[in-house]
């Protein structure tokens, strides 16, 4: 192989993260490296060097203040390095190291793969003196979202980041994000995966178990640059939706709908539930509903039981009140659950109710009046209160989660944002017609696990109907000890990921042909 210059830019921001980030550089098994430190306070640095810099490596300061982005940091390193590729070591927040052969395979696999613009790779884990491997998912066309992690570690072809303009300097948080978006644009970004001790790199820091209401906390300005940073990527690769755009009327009702509306519930071994979810379609201010619960634990679930006290000869039976009808499977598939709702719903329109959640008493009034307000819409989306149900039975509304209203969406541009973040929000409706047409996924998709059912119909039906909103709460979402919404493993949350971002390509490239059937 060829030997190629290599440089390796590092942050300098403290000197107890630097000096072991120093020493796996200056330990590569690669020849020829050159070493970039961004330093606020450069002299600090100097004796550093001196005494571990064994091999007389050549190693650049560039100074840099708190005023500059991360992108003016980066496009000053990548403009000064003399290699032909470039190493980005992340160590802002966390201590890194590199494995000594790290560079040197990174170089093979770039001679292997002309097209790659970027490298990424597993790696190990250091926290509570415990090491655990961090796997990655291999990059393709629908991984568009922002927190998808490509861990801390970049390897660069230096031609690749002037074919593209380097780093855009005027984003204050997604440098990294836009940067990856832009090279898989033109060129391919290579995952260099690891079964065991295969890992390129340690990153030592605390790990931050996963919380799917995490993304509230993140700023409201993150956020929007976020949104435009994949807005411009849609423009780019012909995959935007302009406002409007091919918006067309949705279907009419099914002929034997004589309901407003029908709420399907489908649940699984979950009895001590079921009565809250039903008494809350029964209180809605709009009577012309009903409730299907589709139980898919077969015919010995214990939640059957619970159901029929709604039903005629039950002691909870009212026929002053919607009517509940019941389904009974024996196969655990969310997807079909709603689709066979569907195709026994008497209701013009579907409204979602998760069997451990509760709808507000106005829902199916204020998504009506959604829908009466344009024949366009295709799908309303409400609000959602965060509750919390305790072992001894108490409920209470989770005050510092703030009222969950994703109002990233907008009407110009939710759709396109729609790429970008992992859902739409709660409680979802459709008309039975749309279901009836598209379809709920029952885990067709690769990776699917009874997760994401509705993101495909989501995206499918954004393509050719607008979708409303109610801003207003009008569902409680429950967590409990046993919930599977909150406190999720790794291994669940890039299986899920894998099956979003299936849909996110196939939605891509359904886009793409739209917009070129306008040419």
């Amino acid at each position: 192989m060829d030997e190629k210059k290599f440089s390796v830019i590092l942050h300098q921001d403290e000197t107890t993260r630097l000096l072991p980030a120093l020493k796996s550089i200056l330990n590569q098994t690669a020849a020829k490296l050159e070493i970039i430190i961004l330093a606020r306070q450069a002299e600090e640095i100097e004796e550093i060097i001196a005494q571990h810099n064994t091999k007389n490596w050549l190693i650049k300061l560039i100074k840099t203040n708190n005023e500059q982005s991360l992108g003016q940091q980066l496009n000053a390193a990548f403009k000064a390095a003399a290699g032909e590729y470039l190493v980005y070591l992340n160590n802002q927040q966390s201590q890194v190291q590199l494995k000594q052969a790290a560079v040197e395979l990174a170089l093979e696999s770039f001679s292997h793969h002309e097209k790659a613009g970027m490298l990424y790779s597993d790696y190990e884990l250091e926290e509570d003196d415990q090491v655990r491997e961090i796997h990655l998912l291999k990059h393709h066309i629908g991984r568009v979202r922002d927190n998808q992690d490509y861990g801390f570690v970049f390897f660069f072809k230096k031609e690749a980041l002037e074919k593209i303009g380097f780093a855009d300097e005027t984003l204050k948080f997604n440098t990294l994000y836009d940067l990856r978006l832009r090279l898989s644009e033109k060129y391919e970004l290579i995952h260099i995966a690891n079964r065991y001790s295969g890992s390129l790199y340690r990153v030592v820091s605390k790990g931050k178990k996963h919380n799917v209401f995490d993304y509230l906390l993140a700023s409201k300005e993150s956020q929007l640059e976020a949104e435009q940073v994949v807005t411009e990527h849609l423009k780019r690769i012909n995959a935007y939706l302009a406002p409007g755009a091919f918006y067309s009327e949705r279907p009419a009702p099914p002929a034997e709908s004589s309901l407003k509306a029908t709420v399907i519930i489908p649940i699984n071994n979950r009895p001590q539930f079921i009565g809250n979810a039903i008494e809350s379609v029964q209180a809605q201010t709009v009577k012309e509903v009903e409730v299907i619960v589709v139980v898919n634990g077969g015919p010995d679930d214990p939640t059957i039981e619970q159901v029929k006290r709604y039903q005629p000869g039950g002691d909870k039976y009212d026929p002053n009140k919607p009517e509940v009808r019941m389904l009974i499977y024996d196969i655990n598939n969310i997807g079909f659950c709603l689709n066979m709702g569907a195709r026994h719903a008497r209701g013009q329109y579907y409204v979602q109710l998760d069997s451990d959640d509760r709808l507000k008493p106005d829902a199916v009034e204020k998504i009506l009046q959604v829908y009466d307000s344009d024949p366009k819409i295709g799908m309303v989306i409400g609000s959602y209160e965060v509750w919390q149900l305790d072992d001894d039975g108490s409920y209470y509304r989770m005050k510092d989660l703030p009222v969950v209203t994703h109002d990233e969406w907008t009407e110009e541009n939710g759709r396109n944002n729609l790429l970008r973040i992992n859902g739409a929000g709660a409680p979802r409706s459709l008309p039975i017609q749309l279901i009836r047409e598209i379809g709920f996924s029952m885990n067709e998709e690769p990776f699917a696990r009874n997760y994401g059912e509705d993101y495909h119909m989501v995206l499918q039906v954004s393509e050719r109907h607008r979708i409303g909103r109610v801003w207003d709460a009008i569902y409680e979402v429950v967590r409990h000890s046993g919930g599977t919404d909150h406190s999720i493993d790794q291994i669940t949350i890039d299986r899920n990921d894998e099956a979003k971002d299936y849909m996110r390509a196939e939605a891509i490239k359904r886009r793409q042909k739209l917009n070129d059937s306008q040419k």
